[in-house]
């Protein structure tokens, strides 16, 4: 039996993650992209607009019985996993008392254990040269008052993704974190509630296109870490010299809060 090659992709209905998917479309190399996303009505636009290449599976990721059903997929086909693509995630921009317990935990749960759970069923079908890119945010430079959850859920993938790029490398698999800054995608339909206290100001905001373009361009690099724009490096650079408690400042001075 001959093996699929297949990209898995996270979130990919819309958004960053519909860009990797018309990206990977291309690749010849891909014999298949397992698109994941919660809505199957979406995905089936997605499949109608890229074609039958495109295998959709509807799964919470937030809820891990649903990762291990996904998981059988895998079993019965036995693919050669080349990109594992973790780019499911949701915000809320408000205080912590503006959530309810519920969301809480279920941004844990899809941010950082979707994320983390994906890697686990999937890596044991990855040979060398395979790449996984887990989407963190410029949120994970430094801890952010009034979206302190979401921002501490991608300072995990972060430090989380970097480290397992040293230890998957013995295998010749590179994990490349990627840290958008704002972009413009449907993740504030869902992020902006109306809360009294929140993130308000959103700058030099660009599209998914191009931070999906050089986040795989950066994963064939091999770069542990891909950071699109001047500003969101600008930060980057800023955050490893500045004390955090003046980062939390110069934060919550420019969303006037």
């Amino acid at each position: 039996m001959i093996r699929k090659n297949i990209a898995i992709i996270t979130g990919a209905s819309s958004g960053l993650g519909k860009e990797f998917v018309k990206i990977l479309v291309k690749d010849k190399g891909v014999d298949e992209i397992w698109a994941i996303a919660r809505k199957q009505e979406k995905l089936d636009l997605l499949k109608k607009d890229c074609g039958t290449k495109v295998q959709t599976f509807s799964v919470d990721l937030s809820n891990n019985k649903e990762i291990i059903d996904f998981s059988y997929n895998l079993e019965c086909n036995n693919p050669k996993i080349l990109y594992l693509i973790n780019n499911a995630g949701f915000a809320k921009f408000c205080s912590y008392n503006d959530l309810n317990l519920k969301d809480s935990i279920n941004m844990i749960d899809l941010n950082v254990s979707g994320t983390v759970s994906m890697g686990l069923i999937s890596i044991p079908y990855m040979e060398k040269g395979a790449r996984i890119l887990n989407i963190a945010s410029q949120a994970s430079f430094q801890p952010l008052p009034y979206q302190n959850l979401y921002s501490s859920t991608k300072a995990f993938i972060r430090n989380y993704s970097r480290a397992l790029n040293i230890e998957l490398k013995d295998q010749g698999i590179y994990v490349t974190t990627v840290c958008p800054g704002w972009m413009d995608t449907n993740l504030f339909d869902r992020a902006i509630i109306g809360a009294k206290k929140a993130t308000n100001n959103f700058p030099f905001m660009v599209t998914p296109d191009k931070v999906a373009e050089k986040a795989i361009d950066d994963s064939k690099k091999r770069k542990d870490i891909s950071i699109y724009g001047w500003y969101t490096k600008l930060s980057h650079i800023v955050a490893k010299f500045l004390p955090q408690k003046l980062m939390m400042k110069i934060w919550l001075k420019q969303q006037g809060l």
